[in-house]
């Protein structure tokens, strides 16, 4: 019994992923923000379980990047195209969204690409390998917050459509790349050999508290700009 209750988490993610997506796409954007969350809770939450009740298995492994794929690469995708649109189809709707719209896709086509090779990538396992999907959907995220509630006056900035492609070009560069990430999960509280992470945690709840809605971006933002920093340096991976 124990061993279905990790896959039942995974699959509480993918729920809150599919219905996040409708949410956005019905303009419902505080309750798209909020079941994302719940999400990332849940995507924490399975791994965890796992470790706690030792029960791994391929089946696990397997539905959590497909339930990853539909929480952290379509909706992103998704949310993109519901800045980009303001929440309005384009005229002539059909070609419209394909030739004005659906570039910013590009981030779920490499959230896919990132997923399958993660699954193979045997190198990956006390760090990562190009940005984490939920870091770049927490980013995305970040973005449609600042949109909504037009965060320190940027919301008509983060809706410019060069802003968003470029954006989503460099989260999909930023998802397959080979540039060496700390893992933001924690396996243990301990400090020794946690001491990236507690510093970077501090200072991500003191960004949250100093900015509001803004912080979720600054704070991956924070994130991309360090762990590029130690690779363009010649740091080893953390």
């Amino acid at each position: 019994m124990k061993q279905h209750i990790p896959n039942s988490i995974t699959l509480l993610n993918l729920f809150c992923g599919c219905c996040a997506i409708i949410a956005i796409l019905n303009d419902q954007v505080v309750l798209s923000l909020i079941l994302l969350f719940a999400g990332l809770v849940a995507d924490y939450l399975d791994g965890a379980a796992a470790r706690i009740l030792n029960v791994h298995s391929p089946l696990g492994k397997e539905l959590d990047s497909l339930a990853d794929m539909v929480t952290f690469g379509l909706l992103p995708g998704s949310i993109l195209y519901y800045i980009l649109s303001s929440g309005q189809p384009p005229a002539g709707y059909i070609a419209g969204v394909i030739w004005q719209y659906t570039p910013v896709f590009i981030i779920t086509l490499f959230s896919a690409l990132r997923l399958a090779k993660f699954n193979l990538d045997t190198r990956q396992t006390d760090y990562f390998l190009g940005l984490p999907t939920p870091s770049s959907t927490i980013f995305v995220a970040g973005l449609l917050a600042i949109y909504h509630y037009d965060s320190l006056g940027l919301g008509e900035v983060v809706s410019q459509p060069w802003l968003l492609f470029i954006v989503a070009a460099g989260l999909s560069y930023l998802l397959v790349s080979e540039v060496p990430m700390f893992n933001l999960k924690f396996k243990h509280f301990r400090w020794s050999g946690n001491e990236i992470k507690f510093i970077f945690a501090g200072v991500a709840v003191a960004l949250l508290a100093l900015l509001g809605v803004a912080g979720p971006s600054s704070v991956i933002l924070l994130y991309i700009l360090f762990n590029l920093g130690r690779y363009l340096s010649g740091y080893e991976p953390i």
